[in-house]
């Protein structure tokens, strides 16, 4: 054997060795650490308790945890109760092999796992139909020769655009649909599938994270914590300006840096699918029926918003809505020929776009099967509930501005389990609510820490659906993603957390 094939090999084992983790792999451990704690953490419960709320002059009420209800959970002798997981359980456990499975079929249509997994396969599948047809190609040629010049405003366009949506009604599943649409764009202008992730997906969270009228966090908090709904409005519209701003900066940058050198992309690789595309197409096509897709949607998008926030559609309406979009796009396509689409190729294109979307599918099954692993968090018994009250109580016997500030990271770790911010505030603000005027922080500044915690997260954690669905429908793995986010995640923290402490010594109230 020659010295140079035996150097090719060690060269070969040594990029292997440094390879980065498959995401999978990456939520398989976290599963293990997960069932590990069940050793480590006894059992505890909370009882539940009603709290009611106005809204918009409506009342609204909320199912939430009594803080004061707290116990370990004991057996007949008085010894705390310890859910250790096996390695299998049966009859509908759970137990470390058969976690994701559980997980996958875990929840209801209305959320995760089985909803959102759903909603993703019905989505990517509708707007697989839509991309076959070639119009959104065709469409984003022609945008670009009608805009040349002023490509740069795409950015803090778009991202202003879905940052506001975050903000104003909790805009978050809804990007997997548009990052569909702006990948190829993105790609086109010459950036990569990471912009588009940020002006997408990211841009939501920060407006979900800074809003000041979020009907699904800061108002659900707000009435738990028993603050008046909507009040500190003045200070968090400011908050979610310069958020906005720090995110379109920071995207700008990266832009720009990809721009001039596109081996630079984190997402170099996975953009070949796009690139590929994009220089087969080499003169745009358009006539009446493209116009039709266009529009159809184009009215799809803003009957979906409309429902959203007049009568508070969710994942089945919403769902429903796109594959009506998919049909009507169908039929246009047949009638009008476009790409010579036939009744079979729409059934292709439909499994094609739905099979993207597996591989981040299985992750929001795995992911919630990590939460499974952890009993959950309700009035059930569960690891999670112990840690919980734990958190809770270290907190309150802090000085005031460091129980401010470790309120915000007790949110921000306490996400990846619940990244539901509903969910999250139903469980932790009953608790850190009246911990808070123990501590000396006000309850609007527990609240401030409950949002930023919540929503800023939710865009590195791989255990929101959300964020891997948008991962998925742009080809980005996790780890590729998060070699790139940590920076951003970092500034976020920095000036989130001085936001906290900031807000706590102004006297926010």
């Amino acid at each position: 054997m020659s010295q140079t094939h035996v150097q090719t090999q060690n060269e070969v084992a040594g990029q292997k060795k440094w390879q980065m983790p498959d995401t999978l792999i990456l939520i398989f451990i976290v599963g293990l650490l997960a069932a590990a704690m069940t050793y480590l953490i006894p059992v505890g419960q909370f009882d539940s308790q009603q709290v009611s709320f106005m809204v918009d002059g409506a009342e609204k009420s909320r199912t939430v945890i009594n803080p004061e209800s707290f116990r370990l959970v004991t057996d007949e002798n008085g010894d705390v109760v310890y859910n250790q997981v096996q390695f299998f359980a049966s009859g509908g456990g759970i137990g470390l092999m058969n976690f994701p499975f559980e997980g996958l079929v875990s929840g209801s249509k209305w959320g995760s796992a089985i909803g959102v997994i759903m909603f993703m396969l019905i989505i990517g599948g509708a707007f697989g139909v839509v991309m076959r047809t070639g119009t959104i190609d065709n469409g984003i040629l022609k945008l670009i020769d009608k805009t040349k010049g002023s490509e740069a405003l795409f950015i803090p366009v778009l991202f202003s655009l879905f940052s506001l949506g975050g903000a104003v009604f909790g805009m978050g599943e809804e990007a997997v649909a548009f990052a569909i649409i702006i990948a190829p764009l993105m790609v086109r202008l010459g950036y990569d599938g990471i912009t588009t992730v940020m002006v997408t997906y990211v841009a939501t969270q920060v407006g979900f994270a800074t809003s000041w009228m979020n009907p699904f966090s800061v108002a659900i908090a707000q009435g738990i914590a028993g603050v008046p709904v909507l009040s500190g409005m003045t200070f968090r519209m400011v908050m979610w300006a310069a958020f906005t701003l720090i995110g379109i900066g920071f995207t700008m940058m990266y832009a720009s840096k990809i721009k001039a050198n596109p081996q630079a992309s984190y997402s170099f690789a996975s953009d070949a699918y796009l690139k590929d595309k994009a220089q087969e197409e080499n003169e745009a096509r358009w006539g009446f029926g493209d116009t039709l897709v266009i529009l159809t949607v184009l009215a799809t998008t803003i009957w979906v918003v409309w429902g959203v926030v007049a009568h508070a559609w969710y994942i089945p309406e919403i769902a429903s809505q796109f594959f009506t979009m998919g049909f009507v796009v169908a039929i246009i396509a047949m009638l009008f020929k476009l790409n010579n689409m036939t009744a079979n190729d729409v059934a292709d294109a439909f499994k094609e776009g739905a099979g993207i979307m597996l591989a981040p599918a299985l992750l929001v099954g795995f992911a919630k099967g990590v939460l499974l692993l952890l009993g959950g968090g309700s009035e059930d018994p569960s690891v999670l509930n112990t840690i919980l009250h734990n958190a809770g109580s270290a907190i309150s016997e802090l000085p005031s501005a460091a129980a401010a500030w470790l309120m915000y990271v007790f949110q921000s770790v306490f996400n990846f389990f619940v990244t539901s911010g509903s969910g999250q505030a139903a469980l932790t603000m009953p608790l850190l609510a009246p911990l808070s005027d123990i501590a000396g922080v006000s309850r609007q500044v527990a609240v401030l820490a409950f949002q930023l915690g919540d929503g800023f997260t939710n865009i590195i954690v791989p255990t929101s659906a959300s964020l891997m669905a948008t991962l998925g429908v742009c080809r980005i793995d996790w780890g590729n993603w998060a070699k790139f986010v940590w920076r951003f995640m970092l500034l976020l923290f920095v000036i989130a957390s001085v936001t906290v402490v900031g807000a706590h010594m102004m006297g926010f109230a």
